[in-house]
């Protein structure tokens, strides 16, 4: 047997392991990096391609400003509340109202109030002190509007709505159910812990909630846009905003709710850059079958009480015209050669809204609805559905 080196019989010290050991690492960090970048560019090189070929085929919308929508709103004084004969009637009258702002699509509800006992609801604009009767139907208004999963964190137990359960369902598009299939959702945030800087958790009425992109304040509504499901069990969403699930496939998405003071509130608090055409409702209007609408782009159709528009202008300390036709584009009678006397508010909203609908001539038209649903694997229900009308025994 050959004798060893003697050098070989030496241990090594462990400044020197150290050294080696350093020298390796260091080695396998610039491997790695060099391998990154390697990745980083060609990454770069394919987007670079798909933008070179975006720019010649014409496809790209970044810089593509959204369609302008025509709106619709109406408005409306709360004291025909006090025109009914009791609670329940009170209650169903406002129902009426929503089901005809949600058949026809109006985007907005102004409920036009007087002085006199006042209450106070909490609308777009804040905490509004208002008519006792305009707060009431402001509150119904908006409690029909808002999807029934959602209810019970928005409308705690109110005596306005002690009837509710009386009404028919407005049906609209957002209210959804779980075996519902389709882009887009209302929501409310949960409070549920979640990571910083890892968006929020929301209930869109699912048997799971959903993961969205923003960190949002617990107990705030939100449009949620869902999104196709990867390889995790959670559902995951981007926020967006209320109008886009209309501007991006033509449905339906509700109405809001607004106070106005007096009638000149009406006008000057517009939500818009004002409304072009401005169409006021009377028996004493122009018939409508002479009505050709013209072009525009906010469409506001004002209604009377029990005394008509010429006690609301009478009211308002700011308008100085004795004639209602002259605050109007057009002063219409949509219902010539009336059988009844009188034709009630609640009617009245049904007959015009239906005579002016096949008139309408908006400047941006809705794009038509088809229904635009998530990829196979955007939302798996599982489990029986939950009854859509369960919270409405709260007012029993």
């Amino acid at each position: 047997m050959a004798p060893v080196a003697p050098e070989k019989l030496k241990k090594k010290k462990w400044s020197e392991i150290n050294r080696i050991q350093r020298e390796e690492k260091k080695k396998w960090k610039e491997q790695n990096l060099t391998k990154k970048l390697k990745k980083q560019n060609q990454d770069t090189s394919q987007l670079d391609q798909e933008d070179n070929s975006k720019n010649v085929t014409g496809n790209s919308t970044s810089n593509e400003k959204p369609p302008f929508i025509s709106t619709l709103s109406i408005a409306v004084p709360g004291s025909i509340l006090e025109n009914a004969q009791s609670p329940e009637l009170r209650t169903y009258l406002a129902g009426q109202i929503a089901r005809a702002a949600c058949i026809f699509q109006y985007l907005t509800i102004m409920v036009m109030k007087q002085m006199r006992k006042k209450s106070a609801l909490e609308s777009d604009e804040g905490l509004v002190t208002a008519r006792r009767s305009c707060v009431q139907l402001g509150r119904i208004l908006q409690y029909l509007e808002c999807p029934q999963y959602l209810r019970k964190s928005f409308f705690p137990i109110h005596n306005d709505l002690k009837y509710c359960g009386i009404l028919n369902p407005l049906n609209a598009p957002h209210h959804m159910g779980p075996a519902d299939k389709f882009t887009y959702r209302e929501g409310v945030v949960l409070n549920k812990p979640v990571r910083s800087g890892h968006g929020s958790y929301v209930n869109v009425g699912l048997l799971k909630e959903v993961h969205v992109d923003k960190l949002l304040a617990p107990g705030l509504r939100c449009t949620v846009k869902l999104v196709p499901q990867d390889n995790s069990k959670k559902l995951k969403g981007n926020i967006v905003s209320p109008t886009t699930p209309r501007r991006e496939t033509g449905i339906y998405w509700g109405y809001t709710v607004r106070i106005a003071k007096s009638l000149s509130k009406v006008f000057s608090q517009c939500p818009y850059d004002g409304y072009d055409l401005l169409i006021g409702t009377s028996d004493k209007g122009t018939s409508v079958d002479e009505f050709t609408c013209p072009k525009y782009k906010h469409l506001l159709v004002i209604f009377g009480g029990v005394q008509g528009l010429e006690a609301a202008i009478e009211n308002d300390t700011v308008l100085q015209v004795d004639d209602p036709e002259l605050l109007f584009h057009h002063y219409l009678n949509t219902l010539p050669n009336q059988g009844s006397k009188t034709i009630r508010t609640e009617e009245a909203i049904l007959v015009s809204l239906a005579a002016l609908r096949p008139k309408l001539n908006p400047k941006g038209k809705c794009v038509e609805f088809k229904e635009i649903c998530s990829e196979a694997d955007t939302v798996k229900e599982t489990g029986d559905a939950i009854d859509a009308n369960s919270d409405m025994s709260r007012f029993d």
